[in-house]
């Protein structure tokens, strides 16, 4: 596996609870930690995404100009 180093500072109470935790593997240990927090983040900006174009959505279907402006596109499409 390839990799970058990369310079922590951690404060000593957490650095020493770190060690109880991961005893030699810190760096393994702080990678694995790091992908997951990465994951919730990703999986949450993932949601936030869906939320919002169901909001759009709703706002969109809710507007009775725009619904008859894709009811004329619609039956122009259904001609072709």
């Amino acid at each position: 596996m390839t990799g970058r180093n990369a310079n922590i500072y951690f404060p000593e109470k957490t650095y020493n609870k770190l060690r109880q935790v991961a005893g030699l593997k810190i760096s393994r240990f702080v990678s694995e930690a790091v992908e997951e927090k990465i994951k919730r983040e990703e999986q949450q900006k993932k949601e936030e995404f869906q939320k919002k174009l169901i909001e759009d959505y709703k706002s969109v279907a809710r507007n009775k100009k725009i619904q008859k402006e894709m009811e004329i596109w619609d039956e122009t499409i259904s001609d072709m």
